[in-house]
């Protein structure tokens, strides 16, 4: 079989894979007014890490979406073990199984760059209501590369595209936000204890050619350190 890098997330089940991991999502949060009165959805939410934080944390409505049934079915028993009525759905960017102006915050962990973003941008906007915003971390181009480096990064990650900051700004613009609030993060900086450590769901059965996937990953990562950044985009 021939897994992507999102098939091997899934089968490992990793949790917190975004640059910086709870840990960051944990400070971004804290910036925000979150209180029980709030509705978030997370999309993309994986093994439902950062929806079970959530919930726990500001006892605020949570629901959580993602394109993968592994994924899904993780987060529900997570969400189970720890006895938190969270809404997780499998379902798709483009076309989210939500209504009109019913979240105050979208929250994206390194989820839109895999997506289509001209389909998936208006649905965020869609489903946030007129005071809402979308805290977005994402995978940013420092520099301009070669078309074989392009090719090496968009090819691994299955990437629609590799956006430098200001083409993320004028997606984000043309996708209905008007207002777009950066913060430049710096991977590597944090000591990570054990709270936040990698934290892993793992499927029964892991095949070899996932650990290669991992291994290649880390791999195209350290190359090209230089060349891709992240930031942490706040939209309304």
């Amino acid at each position: 079989m021939n897994y992507t890098y999102l098939d091997c997330l899934a089968l490992f089940g990793v949790g917190g894979a975004h640059p910086g991991g709870l840990q960051l999502t944990k400070k971004i949060l804290a910036e925000e007014k979150i209180n029980g009165d709030t509705a978030l959805l997370e999309v993309g939410c994986g093994t439902g890490q950062t929806a079970a934080y959530l919930a726990q944390q500001y006892g605020c409505s949570v629901s959580a979406l993602d394109n993968n049934s592994i994924m899904v079915e993780k987060a529900r028993q997570r969400f189970s073990s720890l006895d938190l009525t969270i809404d997780a759905k499998v379902g798709d960017t483009r076309n989210l199984p939500y209504p009109d102006k019913h979240f105050d915050i979208v929250l994206s962990e390194s989820v839109i760059s895999f997506t289509n973003l001209i389909s998936t941008l208006p649905e965020l906007k869609r489903v946030l209501n007129s005071n809402g915003r979308l805290i977005a971390i994402e995978t940013v181009l420092e520099q301009t590369i070669s078309e074989e480096e392009r090719s090496q990064i968009v090819d691994f990650y299955n990437f629609p595209q590799l956006f430098t900051e200001d083409e993320w700004v004028k997606a984000f613009r043309d996708g209905g936000f008007q207002r777009i609030d950066i913060t430049k993060y710096q991977p590597g900086l944090e000591q990570v204890d054990e709270q936040h450590a990698a934290d892993y769901a793992l499927s029964k059965t892991i095949d070899d050619a996932l650990l290669e996937i991992l291994g290649k990953h880390e791999e195209i990562m350290q190359q090209n350190k230089d060349i891709l950044g992240f930031r942490i985009f706040r939209c309304c």
